[in-house]
């Protein structure tokens, strides 16, 4: 097992045979790394955090960090990565908190660029990419094969949909529905990401089904929501596409500031009052 000389690893530990410690990395207690995982150098991994396999994580990375939220009292909390993910330099991700789950998530398959933060309680799919400096605020999720561009910053609790992409630069303060591309200040719906759905076996109806979608739910004026997105679903019965995206601007609508998982929040609020 190579783990270099001037690394430190607590007896808590748990690393696989095959994963390999650079130079200079700290992994702290209750840490498991698997197979074929990679610490090049300079990373620290804090606590509570399960690392899978084939991971290479790149120089000055600090995972499994303690919560930046004052709500964190210090209680037991963790933090989870799949297979085959690169987590580039300087790359953040934090534990998550008891008023979150007590987890943060990031599946496998996924290209995590230089400076990524990804906050408490977040929780990231697979084959997703999040380009450099992207700042995931608490409680966010990033759902499968979608794109940030660099310099994108995510409001907390908004949900990222599947095959969606982000503009660089973009200011996100509500869900991105899925398979739309959004750009701006305020992030604003300005297309459909057809190319993403192509690449991941969406057929042409999908596809088609999207592009219509797109010009009655974004672009049309007349009309209520409801309206839409019966039109929408008569249109395309059964349309695979067509259901993943009615599902998460329906949850969107019903969500509060146009965040979806703010209702669940609120809910917690008042149960925890009575």
């Amino acid at each position: 097992m190579p783990i270099h000389s001037t690394s430190i690893i607590d007896p808590s530990a748990r690393i696989a045979p095959t994963a390999e410690i650079g130079p200079w990395c700290i992994v702290g207690p209750e840490v498991s790394i698997g197979d074929g995982t990679v610490l090049m150098n300079n990373v620290v991994v804090e606590s509570h955090t399960r690392i899978g396999r084939q991971n290479t994580i790149f120089p000055f990375a600090y995972i499994g960090g303690t919560p930046q939220d004052k709500k964190f009292t210090g209680e037991k909390s963790w933090c989870e990565i799949g297979d085959r993910n690169q987590l580039r330099e300087h790359v953040t991700i934090h534990r998550g908190t008891e008023n979150g789950g007590g987890w943060t998530r990031v599946g496998s398959d996924n290209l995590i660029m230089g400076t990524v933060h990804i906050a408490h309680d977040c929780i990231v799919g697979t084959n997703c990419i999040l380009a450099n400096n992207v700042m995931l605020a608490g409680h966010s999720v990033v759902q499968d094969n979608a794109n940030v561009g660099g310099g994108a910053g995510i409001h907390h609790f908004v949900v990222i949909g599947t095959c969606a992409f982000v503009g660089a630069m973009a200011r996100v303060s509500m869900d991105v529905p899925p398979f739309m591309i959004v750009e701006g200040n305020p992030a604003e719906v300005r297309g459909h990401n057809h190319i993403a759905m192509a690449r991941r076996g969406f057929t042409e109806t999908d596809i088609e089904a999207m592009k219509e979608a797109y010009k009655r739910l974004f672009r049309d004026r007349g009309g209520s929501h409801a309206e839409k997105v019966s039109g929408l679903v008569a249109k395309y019965p059964g349309v695979r596409s067509v259901e993943i995206l009615v599902n998460a601007v329906n949850a969107q609508a019903r969500g509060v500031h146009g965040r979806s998982l703010e209702t669940q929040r609120l809910d917690d609020r008042r149960s925890r009052r009575d």
